[in-house]
């Protein structure tokens, strides 16, 4: 966990069975999947890179950085700029995510 003025971040194993889905085509299915809930944001999935099918993904020349997590990478599929972010060198405060994708659309799968 890290908390700075009032903003808070932590990340958590989660046990939700969790995919990502664009144009009717999987991209990713995890059941293990880290848990981000940040200030101010949703809470997001960020899937181990075993689970991603990151052949279906073509890098991006999008950078961002946060303050609190770090600089991302972004990878797009034709149609969907910048679908999916990674952080390849995270913020020590929330190593864990290091190199797990994180999709803007993912949705929990009822088993």
């Amino acid at each position: 966990m890290t908390a700075t003025r009032g903003h808070r971040i932590t990340v958590e194993q989660g046990t939700e069975h969790v995919r990502a889905v664009h144009d009717g085509q999987v991209l990713a299915e995890s059941r293990r999947p880290l848990v981000l809930r940040e200030t101010g944001c949703p809470a997001r999935y960020y899937l181990p890179p075993e689970d991603v099918r990151t052949e279906l993904l073509t890098a991006s020349a999008t950078s961002t950085h946060c303050p609190f997590k770090g600089d991302a990478s972004y990878w797009s599929r034709p149609g969907a700029a910048d679908l999916v972010w990674a952080y390849p060198d995270p913020k020590p405060e929330v190593a864990a995510i290091k190199d797990h994708f994180c999709f803007y659309d993912t949705e929990t799968v009822a088993d």
